[in-house]
């Protein structure tokens, strides 16, 4: 009895240390890739150029800083001195300097399309593409403070318009024409997203990045020493796959309720509420589906662990599958499959065999780059198909013993 509760304190300590680091090792795993592979960041932060709120936003602040920077008043007036110089009609003159409102919403329309059709060409998703590319430094800006295309100041994360139309300009022109320094607005970045907290998810974040090549490793390792040191380990599988489970669900409503806080933190009247959500939803796609692959592999430990036991409906199954590679052994060995010594071998080792290709399939799940939900099912269907082919195989040895 002593030995079975040491038993079961540390496995329950190894257990409850593994399902505490998923959601971390997660995150950790996500930033990493961020930081160090440049074709995720560039996976990431490309459809943001090409997001319909994102680009209105660029196309509205940078229309309204140009005309903004175009005196109005002092065209209308040397338009009505050169009228009145030529002696035309007074109220000629007096039209033209109060056409100052005209001219400007003219001058906006005729600015908004041109800017709009650059912003939305194929040429500005290139330049953007290009910077992230390049420059994948700017993934590391976003997490540091310092300058780039997406940069955090404070507790607001901007977007450099003076970097992107720069590289706008040689995707256009093949030369830049016009510095980042000499373009209107570019002192000015677009704030994307605005929190108060941003900072401290910033120092976060680098710390995550730091450490995150290890913890998914200390997450495995944990796991199976609890569950080796479990008294029941079929138990300890299925406390693990739950607990996991759970936290999975407890970061994804940390996401949505982060994503709401970011959103409620914008001044309605100077921010597009539009655009910072896609920001977040483009920015954080990566790290849902990481969640939602994990939550998948969860569910699927729980679900075999069940499967192992001694419930009716495990039995159930277990009988049917039973039955179902037996009826397929017989016929195979009525058709004349001979199997001889690996046949009699696949017999005798089953439950090997079955771990193994079970153990095989968790295995391609972590070392799989980038796991995705559609990843975790089809290394499910590959290990079901094997263990079948296994089965049905091991049951026409039998049969040819018969």
């Amino acid at each position: 009895m002593r030995h079975r509760r040491l038993r079961l304190c540390i496995g329950s300590l190894l257990l409850a240390l593994a399902v505490l680091l998923a959601p971390i090792s997660v995150v950790a795993t996500w930033v990493n890739s961020e930081v160090t592979d440049t074709g995720r960041y560039e996976q990431t932060v490309s459809p943001l150029a090409r997001d319909p709120a994102v680009q209105a936003l660029v196309i509205d602040r940078v229309t309204d800083q140009v005309v903004d920077r175009i005196d109005v008043r002092k065209i209308t007036d040397t338009l009505a001195d050169t009228l009145a110089a030529h002696h035309a009609p007074r109220i000629l003159v007096d039209a033209a300097r109060s056409a100052d409102e005209q001219l400007k919403g003219g001058l906006r329309t005729g600015v908004r399309y041109a800017v709009a059709k650059v912003v939305k060409s194929d040429a500005f998703a290139k330049a953007w593409d290009s910077i992230n590319r390049e420059a994948h430094t700017a993934a590391t800006n976003a997490l540091t403070g310092e300058g780039g295309v997406l940069e955090v100041r404070g507790d607001a994360l901007t977007l450099n318009v003076g970097t992107v139309t720069e590289e706008l300009q040689k995707q256009l022109f093949g030369v830049t024409l016009v510095g980042a320094e000499s373009i209107p607005g570019a002192d000015k970045p677009v704030v994307l997203v605005r929190n108060d907290h941003l900072s401290e998810a910033r120092e976060a974040a680098r710390w995550l990045g730091a450490v995150g090549p290890w913890l998914p490793v200390a997450v495995v390792v944990f796991a199976a020493l609890g569950i080796w040191a479990a008294p029941s380990r079929r138990v300890g599988l299925m406390a693990v796959g739950i607990g996991v489970g759970v936290m999975m669900c407890g970061l994804l409503v940390a996401l949505a309720v982060m994503r709401q806080i970011c959103l409620d933190a914008l001044p309605a009247a100077a921010q597009s509420q539009d655009a910072a959500a896609a920001a977040y939803d483009t920015l954080t796609r990566f790290l849902q589906q990481a969640v939602y692959a994990a939550l998948l592999a969860a569910l699927l430990t729980v679900i075999a662990a069940y499967l192992y036991g001694p419930g009716r409906g495990a039995v159930a199954v277990r009988s049917a599958m039973a039955g179902g590679a037996d009826a397929a052994g017989r016929a195979l060995a009525r058709k004349g499959l001979k199997l001889g010594a690996v046949g009699q071998w696949l017999r005798t080792h089953r439950a090997l065999n079955t771990g193994v290709v079970i153990g095989a399939g968790g295995l391609a799940v972590l070392l799989w780059n980038y796991p995705t939900p559609a990843s975790v099912a089809l290394v499910l269907l590959l290990v079901v198909v094997v263990l079948a082919i296994l089965g049905v195989l091991a049951a026409a040895a039998g049969a040819e013993q018969r």
